[in-house]
C-alpha cells in the first residue's frame, strides 16, 4: 500500500496529543508514514519524526491554522507523494481542512472516524452516524481517502532517537480570499480538554452559569479540566471551547465526571471512551447512568461540595 499522509498539528513546538495518536495509528497499519508540518522551528519537526513519521514535509510557517495555506500545501504534498490516504485530527482545523482537501483532490471524506483498519490492501474507516446510535464502515473507491480521526483511536509511539528525511516545502501560488483579523486565546492556565487526564463536565442540570463555579472547585482539587455538554454552551453559560460531544470535542480521559448531564447519544459520542465515568444527576432514570461506571443520584449542589471536602481532608490512615 502507498504511503499515508498525516497532517500534523503543533502546539508550542510539540505535536499535539491527537497528532501523536494519528502517527501511531498510521504506523500500526504497516505503511510508510509521512507528515506535513507547519511550524517555524526545525527542531519541532524532529518531534513528528520521533512519533512515527518516516518523512516530513516542512512548511516554515506559524503553527496557527491557516486554511488557505494548509489546503494548498497539503494538496501539493498529497499529489507529489501519491498518498493513499490523508489523515487529520478531528479538530476545528481538521474539520475545516479535510472536506476542502477532498474536493480539491476529487476524492471523498469521512469525518469523525473512530477506527481505521487495513484489510486485503484496502483501508476501512469506521465512524458514528444517526446521532451516534449507529456505526458505519466505509471504503473509498477513489484515492486518496481523506479522513478526520477522533481522539483516543491511535496509540502514540515515541522513539527519541528515531530520525527521518525532512523536505522543505515552498507554498504554491494561490489567491487569498480571507485574512486573519484577530485571534483570541483562552487563558494560558486553561487545560486542553483533549489532553486532560481528568475532566469535570456539566450539563443543563446545572441550571445556570453559577453551576460551573461549583464544578471549577472540584476541578481545582483534582487538577482537572472543565467541560460541558452542548446546551450550556449554546445558552452562554460557558465557552464553546468547553463543548464535548458529537458536534464538540472528543475526549478520552482516565476519569470523567458527568454532572447534570442527561447522557444523550450526541454527548456520549464525545466522552464514551473515557476509562471511568462518574455520573451525578437528580434523575435516577437519566440515560447517563447506563453509560457510567459509577453513579450518584442527588443534587450536585450538595454532592460536589461534599466530594471537594472529602478530597481536601488529610489522609487519616
Amino acid at each position: 500500500m502507498p504511503a499515508i499522509l498525516v497532517v500534523a498539528e503543533m502546539r508550542d513546538g510539540t505535536p499535539t496529543a491527537s497528532t501523536r495518536e494519528l502517527l501511531g495509528l498510521a504506523d500500526s497499519l504497516g505503511v510508510t508514514v509521512i507528515a506535513v508540518v507547519f511550524t517555524p522551528s526545525a527542531d519541532a519537526v524532529a518531534g513528528v519524526m520521533a512519533h512515527g513519521a518516516e518523512r516530513a514535509y516542512w512548511c516554515e510557517r506559524e503553527e496557527d491554522y491557516d486554511g488557505e495555506l494548509w489546503v494548498a500545501v497539503t494538496e501539493q504534498v498529497a499529489r507529489d507523494t501519491a498518498a493513499a490516504a490523508i489523515l487529520a485530527s478531528h479538530t476545528a482545523a481538521g474539520a475545516d481542512l479535510a472536506p476542502r482537501l477532498a474536493f480539491r483532490l476529487q476524492s471523498a471524506v469521512a469525518t469523525g472516524c473512530t477506527g481505521i483498519v487495513s484489510e486485503e490492501g484496502k483501508l476501512l474507516f469506521t465512524r458514528a452516524c444517526y446521532g451516534g446510535n449507529v456505526r458505519e464502515t466505509l471504503s473509498f473507491p477513489a484515492l486518496p481517502a481523506v479522513a478526520t480521526v477522533k481522539a483516543g483511536v491511535g496509540v502514540p509511539k515515541a522513539e527519541a532517537a528515531r530520525a527521518g528525511e525532512v523536505i522543505r516545502v515552498t507554498p504554491p501560488e494561490f489567491a487569498r480570499r480571507t485574512r486573519v483579523v484577530a485571534r483570541e486565546r483562552e487563558a494560558a492556565d486553561s487545560q486542553a480538554l483533549e489532553d486532560a487526564k481528568i475532566i469535570v463536565a456539566g450539563g443543563r442540570g446545572l441550571e445556570g452559569p453559577e453551576g460551573f463555579r461549583v464544578l471549577e472547585g472540584l476541578a481545582e482539587v483534582l487538577g482537572a479540566a472543565v467541560g460541558s455538554s452542548r446546551v450550556p454552551c449554546d445558552l452562554g453559560w460557558c465557552p464553546h471551547s468547553w463543548q464535548i460531544g458529537l458536534t464538540g470535542k472528543t475526549v478520552t480521559p482516565e476519569l470523567y465526571f458527568a454532572i447534570g448531564i442527561s447522557g444523550a447519544a450526541h454527548h456520549m459520542a464525545g466522552c464514551g471512551n473515557a476509562r471511568t465515568i462518574v455520573a451525578i444527576n437528580t434523575d435516577p432514570e437519566a440515560a447517563i447512568f447506563k453509560g457510567a461506571h459509577y453513579g450518584i443520584v442527588g443534587d450536585y449542589r450538595k454532592v460536589v461540595p461534599a466530594l471537594v471536602a472529602a478530597l481536601k481532608e488529610p489522609d487519616k490512615s
